[in-house]
């Protein structure tokens, strides 16, 4: 079986979309949306349309909050900063108080998006090809992209919405996603739980079960592959991302 790109003429034969309705019907029909990406796969428009809006919040983010704030917080949760002195854990926060950490804490997650959109259509193609389905790296990269976006669009504008709705007084961020948003079973764990389990119920999420339902969509539309199929690799690629989560915490405590 081959997994070369797709011929044209079956590329062809699709509904056709163009970009501004395929952004806005993969959250009303996702169904036909996925089968015009299927005949003319695109990605880069909703790419970076996250990749901008990643950057904005944060961006956005330090300029409402204090950032000396964010990183003292982040080290009081911290178990490791229990074993070190006084000294050596206020010597540690002016270190990353620096501007060119605040930089890397603003570009990061906009960089960490463009990275999991690579490696995370690879992972479709790869679970595609081993159920038996037949789907291109483009093809892959819209299926990855689009449902990503459709939740990531919604988790953002609330994000940012909150953030102005909010006093910075009350925003918390020793806890991951108890600042703003809090729609993962994680964040509603108190400050002295038990770092593996808010690792693994932080995948517990309401906007991951809505990309991971728009991602089976896509790769059974995309990929020719039945509904258990699709499942399959869906729910395996969240598993896994729960075990390192869990794995992480363990190791690291946090």
């Amino acid at each position: 079986m081959s997994y070369t790109e797709t011929p044209h003429s079956e590329q062809a034969a699709g509904p056709a979309m163009s970009t501004p309705e395929t952004l806005t019907n993969i959250f009303f029909d996702p169904g036909t949306t996925f089968e015009a990406l299927r005949a003319r796969p695109r990605f880069l428009v909703a790419a970076l349309i996250m990749i901008g809006l990643t950057l904005l919040g944060a961006t956005l983010l330090f300029q409402r909050v204090d950032f000396n704030k964010v990183v003292r917080q982040a080290m009081e949760s911290n178990p490791r900063a229990a074993q070190m002195s006084p000294e050596d854990k206020e010597r540690a926060i002016a270190m990353q108080s620096k501007p060119v950490f605040r930089y890397i804490f603003q570009t990061a997650p906009a960089v960490g998006v463009a990275i999991m959109i690579a490696a995370g259509a690879g992972l479709y193609l790869l679970g595609t090809m081993l159920m038996g389905g037949r789907m291109s790296y483009r093809q892959a990269l819209s299926v990855w992209t689009y449902s990503s976006f459709a939740p990531g669009l919604l988790q953002s504008i609330l994000t940012i919405v909150l953030l102005y709705v909010k006093s910075p007084d009350d925003l918390d961020f020793s806890r991951p996603g108890a600042g703003l948003l809090v729609t993962n079973l994680g964040a509603l764990l108190g400050a002295g739980a038990s770092p593996v389990l808010r690792g693994a119920l932080s995948w517990f999420d309401l906007f991951t079960f809505y990309g991971m339902f728009v991602a089976a969509t896509g790769l059974r539309i995309v990929g020719r592959l039945s509904s258990g199929a699709a499942w399959t690799i869906v729910l395996g690629l969240w598993l896994l991302c729960v075990l390192f989560a869990v794995a992480r915490a363990a190791l690291f405590g946090g």
